[in-house]
């Protein structure tokens, strides 16, 4: 599960790869419990996501990669806010710090190019923020079955 923090920090690969595998041994260890449908949800997300990851070009047109420290970072805080206030609000926490996290790189001098409401700043959304919120909410919801259960 660590590694998948570092990796949506650094990715070097897909941070969802050993989110979803920390997520299925720690059900399969029987320390967290999660109905099978949850199970294939989650898998059926993190191969959208992968298969997202190798239909996209590598890097940013500007060759910075400072926008995973904001993106990855907005999105583990609004996912641990929606567990304080609500387990339910888990992946919507996800979803609203991803977006913070991209306006917010979209203000620095390097985030420029992707000023929203331009067709970049959405393309930028969709490869950027999904990977984050979807491996950001698998751990989200191992956490939350992991101090609940």
């Amino acid at each position: 599960m660590v590694l998948a923090l570092v990796l949506l920090l650094w990715p070097r690969f897909p941070a969802v790869v050993p989110a979803y595998a920390g997520m299925l041994c720690l059900h399969l260890g029987t320390f967290i419990y999660l109905r099978t449908f949850s199970l294939i949800f989650w898998a059926v997300a993190a191969m959208i996501v992968l298969m997202l990851k190798f239909m996209t070009p590598k890097g940013e047109p500007d060759g910075h990669a400072e926008s995973n420290l904001y993106v990855g970072l907005s999105t583990v805080a609004g996912s641990m806010l929606g567990l304080v206030i609500n387990p339910s609000l888990i992946v919507l926490g996800a979803i609203i710090g991803s977006l913070i996290g991209v306006l917010a790189y979209s203000r620095t001098p390097n985030g420029k190019w992707i000023q929203p409401p331009s067709a970049n700043f959405f393309q930028y959304v969709g490869t950027k923020c999904l990977p984050a919120v979807v491996a950001v909410s698998i751990l989200g919801i191992t956490v939350e079955g992991f101090i609940f259960y």
